[in-house]
């Protein structure tokens, strides 16, 4: 008899990755593919934070760190939130993580047992639930629309009768949609009323067009924020994020932090920190993905293909049912048909995803222009 495999590995894959494998293969065979499918700058890392990267290195300083984080990196995201938000934060609640992802893990470990409940908007990124169910969280979905701009509301609490946590992300993968301050302040009390653990998904901050940014942490002081330095910072292979936590919850993050990963990449902490010395330059980009955006949507939306109001991130949610009710099959023939390699909206959600399709929009403004010029051809009679 064959040693057992666990049950909570059977999750679904992320579709995304099987996108890129097709996109892959065609090029391969000599096509020219643009792709509009993974979800990450289009540019590389500042040229500041390679230099700190280098001196860490030949300073020999590659050592284990404690396990949440460097002094000095704490301190910088702590003083952010000020500059940034008005937020007093300790830095002492500052956990730095390996990539948000960890600081997912973390967060979900240490606030919630196995059998609770976990409220997320649907549609949202795939790895919330597949991490949730992997440690034996239920998570419960509210159906988002258009109406509402693709993000939960106090309206979708009232009708879950158990609820131990809200997860929430502002601006959004995959609508780049965003909450702004009232309906942030309306579930922090909701949250509040009923001892709901509210975290907040913030790692698209700064990449933002329209409106004002808030952080969970002005409005719930039981809030855990996640943050990273892959997005807004260009540094994805890094692995580097962090994480805001209420003063009772240091002391078990640390200790599963220290069980879990040790502590997070050194160099890659070190480097972080010259991260803020770049925003002229970032900010640059974001003009740039808010340029890839606006065009996009001139040119699309006139095709009879309806988005969600893109106000940060680098996505489009494209509504594509006056062409298809198959989007994985839509996604396939795009690619085959037009060169465009794009995400069925089926791996964000698993109920009403046939109808959508994710674009991210992060690459230059020459692959966008062309992207457009190639699915004004294609769409109107997808051949």
């Amino acid at each position: 008899m064959p040693p057992k495999i666990s049950k909570r590995s059977d999750i679904p894959a992320f579709r995304v990755m099987d996108v890129m494998t097709a996109a892959a293969a065609l090029e391969a065979q000599g096509r020219h593919i643009i792709h509009m499918e993974v979800g990450e700058p289009g540019t590389p890392t500042p040229a500041r934070v390679i230099d700190a990267a280098e001196r860490t290195m030949r300073a020999g300083r590659g050592g284990y760190t404690v396990a949440l984080g460097i002094t000095a990196l704490r301190e910088r995201i702590a003083l952010h939130y000020g500059e940034a938000y008005g937020a007093d934060v300790d830095p002492k609640r500052v956990i730095v993580t390996t990539g948000s992802s960890a600081a997912f893990t973390l967060a979900f470990t240490a606030c919630f047992d196995i059998g609770d409940r976990m409220a997320i908007g649907r549609p949202c990124y795939p790895p919330y639930e597949r991490i949730m169910r992997t440690l034996g969280i239920e998570a419960v979905e509210l159906r988002t629309t258009l109406a509402d701009n693709f993000q939960p509301t106090p309206a979708h609490l009232a009708f879950v009768d158990r609820l131990d946590g809200l997860l929430v992300a502002s601006p959004s993968n995959p609508t780049g949609t965003m909450i702004d301050a009232g309906r942030m302040a309306a579930l922090g009390v909701a949250c509040q009323e009923r001892g709901v653990r509210l975290i907040s998904d913030e790692i698209y901050h700064r990449m933002v067009f329209d409106g004002d940014e808030v952080t969970a942490l002005s409005f719930n002081p039981e809030a855990v924020v996640i943050n990273s330095f892959s997005k807004y910072y260009c540094m994805t292979g890094w692995r580097i994020g962090w994480m805001v936590v209420p003063e009772a919850l240091v002391r078990p993050v640390e200790r599963l932090a220290q069980n879990l990963f040790i502590s997070p990449p050194t160099v890659a902490q070190h480097a972080a920190l010259a991260a803020f010395e770049c925003a002229a330059e970032l900010d640059e980009r974001v003009a740039r993905y808010k340029a890839n955006r606006d065009l996009l949507l001139a040119e699309l939306e006139p095709l009879g293909l309806r988005f969600a109001n893109p106000q940060g991130a680098f996505y489009l949610y494209a509504d594509v049912s006056r062409f298809t009710g198959d989007s994985a099959a839509f996604c396939r023939a795009m690619l085959e048909g037009a060169g465009v390699a794009t995400v069925p909206g089926t791996d964000f959600d698993e109920v009403d995803g046939d109808r959508f399709v994710r674009m991210c929009f992060a690459g230059t403004g020459e692959d966008m222009a062309e992207a457009a010029r190639r699915l004004k051809a294609w769409l109107p009679g997808q051949g």
